[in-house]
């Protein structure tokens, strides 16, 4: 089976060796057909705390790590500078 990937925004990496990603997706609307912005939040697993706020990163999922940890950071496309 293949694994799932999604591209997202990182929001916080104040837990240790955890990211929480927001993940924007685009979608018509049933009845009225305007384009709306859905954004989800997911928390992955990253090993050696690399990320900060504002990277765009690649997630993989993966089998449960934790209660609320079910995807793995797979790669840092770009980092944000300030």
């Amino acid at each position: 089976m293949v694994k799932k990937e999604r591209i997202g925004v990182v929001v916080s990496n104040k837990a240790d060796k955890t990211i929480v990603v927001a993940i924007q997706t685009r979608y018509a609307h049933p009845k009225y057909g305007k384009i709306l912005l859905k954004t989800k939040r997911y928390m992955a697993h990253d090993e050696k705390n690399s990320c900060n706020s504002g990277d765009i990163v690649l997630l993989e999922e993966s089998p449960p790590i934790s209660r609320h940890k079910k995807w793995i950071l797979k790669q840092i496309i770009k980092s944000y500078t300030q």
